[in-house]
């Protein structure tokens, strides 16, 4: 046992509280004992942070918060082969049974015993964790540990974007915080013939034409439906990325999409959303829920995308903060005007 610093859910309340917890590191035989340099903020974490309905529903305190992390190894389980003290390493977050129909399948990315961490069992706002071997990414690209800690929503964006062929498409990216950030990239590095970002903030929009997109759109003061439309030569956009989790704007993209047209939906609404499912029937669509990453097809792609050169993660990280300056990281994460704020947790490294 030792004491380790962490940020955790004590109280069904807004805030994290900063404590000092007993943290028993005996290993089973496929764990992992790794030392947190880095982690970065999900909007998730915001939602347990501000204790809102979704918080109020899922979490259940207490319990360490955070899910995107990079780590150094320390400790290896008896039966571990792929993994070795002293490695780099990135997390798949999502801890499957591995014996489910749907994990038995390859689709461990819907296991119905899924366990997240930070969210269902004790996560990575901490000095230490302790991960099943098969979780995690090894890097072998040596990136600085801060960007290897938002592989993980990288994942997310790798997911939404290549389900669908995009190579020469047209593709409306929709929301572009960081995910949709690095959608965008992502979709540029793909080949996508022209890239429609919709965003209602200002410096997010920017940071999409340095992303990688052509167009970017003010939904708030431009007419999304014409903008897209007159973008391509009337006939809309083949693929649709929705990031935003927004009704309005999903029902927007029922309008300029192309006949025969795909839609990845990523983006978590807040409320029930009514749709016309005419427009769906008779335009022949295609819709696709995104849960996570498909383990491990999209950590694979991970690994190739790094190695090109008009990848531009650099570009993704806005904000750093050190580990206590964890209250000031969630204040500007809230206010949105950012791209990923990634937090160093190990200060001597």
């Amino acid at each position: 046992m030792r004491k380790i610093k962490t940020y955790s859910k004590l109280k069904k309340e807004k805030g994290l509280t900063f404590i000092e917890k007993e943290f028993d590191e005996t290993l089973k035989s496929h764990e992992v004992l790794i030392k947190v340099l880095n982690v970065s903020l999900c909007g998730t974490d915001l939602h347990i942070y501000n204790w809102d309905e979704w918080a109020q529903q899922r979490i259940k305190p207490p319990l360490v918060v955070g899910h995107e992390f990079s780590g150094r190894v320390e400790k290896v389980g008896s039966e571990v082969s792929r993994v070795e003290v002293g490695d780099i390493v990135a997390s798949e977050t999502h801890v499957v049974c591995g014996k489910c129909e749907f994990c038995r399948k390859g689709q461990g990315h819907i296991c119905v015993n899924t366990k997240i961490i930070g969210v269902d069992i004790d996560g990575a706002f901490s000095e230490y964790i302790i991960m099943p071997e098969d979780n995690l990414y090894v890097d072998d690209s040596g990136l600085d540990p801060k960007y290897l800690s938002v592989l993980e929503p990288l994942g997310n964006a790798v997911h939404t974007v290549t389900h669908f062929d995009v190579s020469l498409k047209t593709v409306a990216v929709v929301g572009c915080g960081p995910i949709g950030l690095m959608g965008t990239n992502v979709l540029e590095i793909m080949g996508a013939s022209k890239i429609i970002a919709i965003e209602p903030v200002d410096s997010r929009r920017k940071l999409s034409l340095k992303m990688g997109a052509d167009v970017a759109i003010d939904p708030i003061n431009e007419d999304v439906v014409k903008r897209v439309l007159e973008e391509t030569g009337g006939l809309g956009v083949d693929v649709v990325c929705e990031f935003s989790g927004n009704n309005v704007a999903l029902n927007q993209s029922l309008q300029y999409i192309k006949k025969g047209g795909a839609i990845s939906l990523l983006g978590i609404f807040d409320e029930r959303t009514n749709i016309d499912f005419n427009e769906i029937v008779f335009k022949g669509l295609t819709l696709y829920g995104v849960t996570g990453r498909k383990m491990y097809e999209n950590w694979d792609q991970i690994r190739s995308i790094l190695k090109s050169p008009r990848f531009k993660l650099h570009k993704i990280v806005t904000h750093e903060f050190k580990f206590h300056e964890m209250d000031k990281a969630f204040k500007v994460f809230s206010q949105k005007d950012c791209g990923k704020i990634v937090i160093k947790v190990s200060e001597n490294d």
